[in-house]
């Protein structure tokens, strides 16, 4: 890409892919981003649900900040905190002084205030009583690990139930990619055979993880060896 490009990254849990970079590898992202003048922007949707741990799912954004870089980020807080009908999140920019940070908050006032406005409040009333309590910030920490644990567990039992229904296919894409998603490897004229069974997932094969249940997982299990055999 040319000089001084903008790009648009994922912090963590890489939606749709459930791919990320390792620590070694986004310490390698930031020098060639440096070096050529980007602009790094992360889109933080899922802070948590890749490691179960918020700091850790932090560390790419905290990289760049550590090595210089101007970051811009929009974080969402709609997974989890469980604040989806809220569409509640925070957007950051980095500046270098007051005088950067004035001209850059005029703009941002002024860009709010023609998309819309002012937002309802009670998303952010929570988010702000939750982070800036250190018992219930503790609190929401380990619930958002129990939810990550959980994803994670899921991963681990469709992938074991496919695998003990015979299938000579690999599977171990399943537990080697994190975060909410994951990709099948489903063919979309697999995935619209599925409808026909009552499974649903977009067509090029992407699974929520979320919605992968002890009491669904072996019946989603079967139908993707059904139609993968």
């Amino acid at each position: 890409a040319p000089s001084g490009s903008f790009f648009l990254l994922h912090a963590c849990a890489h939606n749709p892919t459930g791919v990320d970079p390792t620590l070694e590898q986004w310490k390698a992202i930031s020098a060639v981003m440096k070096e050529k003048g980007h602009f790094p922007f992360f889109d933080m949707a899922y802070q948590g649900f890749a490691s179960g741990d918020c700091d850790k799912d932090a560390q790419s954004i905290r990289t760049f900040v550590s090595d210089g870089h101007m970051v811009g980020c929009s974080q969402s807080y709609a997974k989890n905190m469980g604040l989806y009908g809220q569409r509640i999140g925070c957007f950051s920019l980095t500046c270098d002084d007051v005088e950067q940070k004035n001209a850059v908050e005029s703009q941002i006032k002024r860009i709010g205030r023609a998309t819309y406005s002012n937002p309802p409040v009670h998303g952010a009333m929570i988010v702000n009583t939750v982070l800036g309590d250190d018992a219930l910030k503790k609190q929401w920490y380990s619930e958002v690990k129990v939810m990550a644990d959980r994803i994670i567990s899921m991963r681990d039992a469709l992938r074991s139930e496919v695998e003990s229904t015979g299938s000579d296919m690999q599977w171990k894409h399943i537990t080697e990619q994190i975060g909410m998603f994951c990709f099948t490897g489903l063919t979309p004229e697999q995935v619209d055979t599925l409808q026909g069974k009552s499974i649903y997932m977009t067509r090029n094969g992407r699974i929520s993880m979320a919605g992968v249940t002890t009491k669904n997982v072996k019946r989603l299990a079967q139908a993707i060896h059904e139609v993968t055999a």
